[in-house]
């Protein structure tokens, strides 16, 4: 099979005979991917688009430049909240018990992203030894030293906690409290209280704030200010959000606006003997 003839189905990639391989998918905005699970590993990544990537645990956002770590055996689907460039990988399963058997977010540097658009410009089954085993094993000490990002919205199972977390998720910048919440689903907010860090870890301010983190990425990726986020997500002020953003993450917006406002260096096509 040639590299112009790569597939973009996944199952394709699951029994390659080598540790490190990748595929290229493109989709318009909404296309939504119904719940699959790999045998390998996933770096599920797009080198432009957003994408929400749903677990039974967890709900992410992915803006450029950040990539979610799915384990083998994870059942996730995901869709596209605009055009997307997939531009992912999968990890055998045996290498891929070192990083880890839960899904996280990781940065993107620009080195990880050049590796792995090399390794698409490579066969599927690339020569060992070769460029392409050595570009693969790049990758694979890239995803070693590579920064968790704490951005995940842990998901309940409980039916009223679930009808709460899907009704903020939808209306990120309402201003209802949880008393409020406890009436729409028939529980005292004392119960929804206990529920949140029994059902997801995070007390529910804490869970909020998650919500409004990856809204905010979200919305950061379509260029918007720092002001109209605040707006949107109902903080009485630029200066508020941005006190919120910098205690979770330890960076500002503007850190990350300014990132991802300076284009990454566009890859130039390998040139092979003909």
């Amino acid at each position: 099979m040639t590299n112009s003839a790569r597939s973009s189905d996944h199952c394709d990639y699951q029994r390659v005979p080598r540790v490190v391989t990748a595929m290229a998918r493109d989709e318009v905005h909404g296309v939504s991917v119904e719940p699959h699970s790999h045998e390998r590993a996933q770096l599920l990544y797009a080198t432009e688009g957003l994408m929400r990537v749903r677990t039974d645990s967890g709900v992410w956002i992915l803006p450029p430049r950040r990539a979610l770590w799915i384990p083998p055996g994870v059942v996730h689907h995901w869709t596209s909240l605009s055009k997307v460039t997939m531009r992912t990988i999968y990890v055998e399963a045996a290498t891929a018990r070192a990083f880890g058997d839960s899904c996280r977010v990781i940065e993107v540097t620009p080195l990880l992203r050049e590796l792995i658009l090399a390794l698409l410009d490579e066969p599927i089954e690339y020569p060992i030894p070769g460029r392409g085993e050595h570009v693969a094993m790049l990758i694979l000490s890239e995803l070693a030293a590579a920064e968790t990002v704490p951005i995940a919205i842990p998901w309940p199972r409980d039916r009223r906690l679930v009808a709460v977390c899907s009704a903020i998720m939808a209306d990120p910048g309402s201003s209802r409290n949880i008393e409020q919440w406890a009436d729409d689903v028939g529980a005292s907010a004392r119960t929804l209280i206990r529920l949140f860090p029994k059902e997801t870890g995070l007390h529910y301010r804490q869970w909020v704030q998650q919500v409004h983190l990856a809204e905010a990425f979200s919305r950061l990726a379509q260029g918007q200010s720092v002001g109209e986020m605040a707006t949107a997500l109902g903080y009485a002020s630029p200066s508020a959000f941005s006190a919120m953003f910098r205690r979770i993450l330890g960076k500002t917006p503007q850190h990350y606006m300014t990132e991802w406002r300076t284009p990454l260096p566009q890859s130039q096509p390998t040139r092979r003997p003909a």
